[in-house]
């Protein structure tokens, strides 16, 4: 009988690796949402967006909440949900799904971007009052910062475990 176990064996120092390349990547894809936020003119403020819609505070004329509590929640929620993707690669990784190099990068990369998009259309669909923004090039961008934050988050994994 064949058996296999579907468990993982994480060590201390392998929760540092995900939860430092999980912070790492999930600031470069911040970065660079933020950066094409202020190239064009999108709103693609993804923690304050994000902060907005979890303490549903948007303003009045549908704009993203200055509050700290909306900034904290989204910069909380933005890098743990960054940290549990890296988690979600290392299982994978040990359950024979991929590996740490740049090619399967792409492939985590594009298979992340389509998770979010899902999720942020639904919560943008689901939500009683989302922000007024521009939906298409929001959820193109954060498609696309997906693929930074994951070969960024690759980065930092293979540099600390090399």
């Amino acid at each position: 009988m064949l058996s296999y176990s579907l468990a993982v064996h994480l060590t201390p120092s392998d929760w540092l690796v995900i939860v430092t390349a999980g912070l790492a990547g999930t600031f470069l894809m911040t970065l660079f949402m933020y950066l094409l936020g202020f190239l064009t003119p999108y709103v693609l403020k993804v923690v304050k967006v994000l902060g907005t819609m979890l303490t549903f505070q948007t303003t009045p004329d549908g704009g993203l909440s200055d509050r700290p509590l909306a900034i904290g929640v989204g910069t909380v929620a933005h890098y743990a949900v960054g940290v549990l993707f890296v988690l979600a690669y290392r299982v994978l990784w040990a359950w024979g799904v991929g590996d740490s190099g740049y090619g399967t990068a792409f492939w985590f990369g594009l298979a992340s971007g389509v998770l979010a998009i899902g999720v942020w259309y639904g919560l943008f669909r689901l939500h009683p009052r989302p922000p007024q923004l521009a939906l298409r090039p929001y959820l193109l961008t954060i498609f696309l910062g997906h693929f930074v934050f994951v070969y960024g988050a690759f980065w930092i994994h293979n540099v600390m475990n090399a």
